[in-house]
């Protein structure tokens, strides 16, 4: 199984290109789940679990995983169905999200499969589990839901999204006032903290639920004779979104002429190393690491810094 991941390295060629790869599971029924494979670390048999005290009901207990101990998540559970039946063999999927390390529990994983984003789509209105799903898409006929798991992760513990008194410059703020922000993320969860951390600075924000969306708003403020660079102090987007993913968006916004000067910055709960790496890959000005709303604030206030410096 920890085999299907040994070719993670290559994939980070994806990038910039549109394209992903979904681990593909289900969950004890027929239905056919995904996450990205870059959130995957790896993929083992369930190993045996301790029980804690206290613990959130979605969250089975936990284990020991190479010199550290895991939270293990029934994913099924988490999602508003059934406990996934530990009688049947099970398998757990080791992800990182936001620098923490958490496994999930699932039934029998599928394979993993090389798609373009713009065959990953919005899940339907009336869609059951559409609370917990970030997009959908289709494989062979068959319809593949993909989890929101920063959803998941923020349901069994809420995040933060308070910025601490001590980070805001009141000063600064003060000094700078008409801001605007467009925020680029098909994840509810994402687009609330950074909504909450701009309105609590006075920010006015933008938002759009994917990378295309995004980028026709942008190209619809400069088809109105608007400089978008100058209209907004930046651009914050998430790294993987369907129909158009935040690499694609910044190569096209560098590509055009009356957007390439806007100041992005990489906002996602992948991993941190690894998009670091691809920050000055497709040209964005900064990497940040979600659902850290003091470090937020101090990448905003820093551009301010920069802009009123320029001026």
């Amino acid at each position: 199984m920890a085999g299907m991941l040994d070719a993670v390295d290559q994939r980070t060629k994806l990038v910039g290109e549109n394209r992903l790869e979904l681990l593909m599971f289900r969950l004890g029924g027929m239905q056919t789940f995904a996450i990205n494979v870059f959130k995957v670390q790896e993929v083992v048999q369930l190993p045996r679990l301790n029980l804690m005290p206290h613990r959130h009901p979605s969250v089975a207990g936990v284990t020991h995983f190479r010199n550290r101990t895991i939270p293990v998540i029934d994913l099924s559970e988490s999602i508003g169905m059934r406990p996934i039946d530990r009688s049947q063999p099970c398998n757990l999927i080791v992800t990182e999200y936001n620098n923490t390390v958490q496994g999930f529990m699932v039934g029998e994983v599928d394979r993993i499969i090389n798609m373009n984003w713009n065959e990953i789509l919005p899940p339907p209105d009336g869609t059951g589990r559409q609370h917990y799903l970030t997009a959908i898409t289709r494989v062979n006929e068959r319809l593949v839901e993909i989890i929101d798991v920063e959803k998941v992760l923020a349901v069994i513990s809420p995040y933060d999204t308070s910025v601490s008194a001590d980070v805001i410059d009141t000063k600064l703020l003060s000094q700078a006032t008409d801001l605007e922000v467009l925020v680029v993320d098909d994840s509810s969860v994402g687009l609330s903290q950074c909504q909450s951390t701009l309105d609590f600075m006075g920010i006015k924000v933008h938002t759009a639920t994917d990378g295309k969306k995004g980028l026709e708003k942008l190209k619809g403020w400069a088809d109105q004779g608007e400089i978008v660079p100058e209209k907004l102090l930046m651009l914050i987007t998430d790294a993987e979104m369907p129909e158009m993913d935040g690499y694609r968006l910044t190569r096209e916004i560098r590509e055009d002429p009356r957007l390439k000067d806007l100041y992005i910055v990489l906002h996602t709960s992948l991993s941190g190393s690894f998009n670091k790496a691809m920050v000055q890959k497709v040209g964005c000005d900064d990497f940040l690491s979600k659902f850290q709303p003091d470090k937020l604030a101090g990448v905003i206030q820093e551009r301010i810094r920069d802009v009123m410096a320029r001026k």
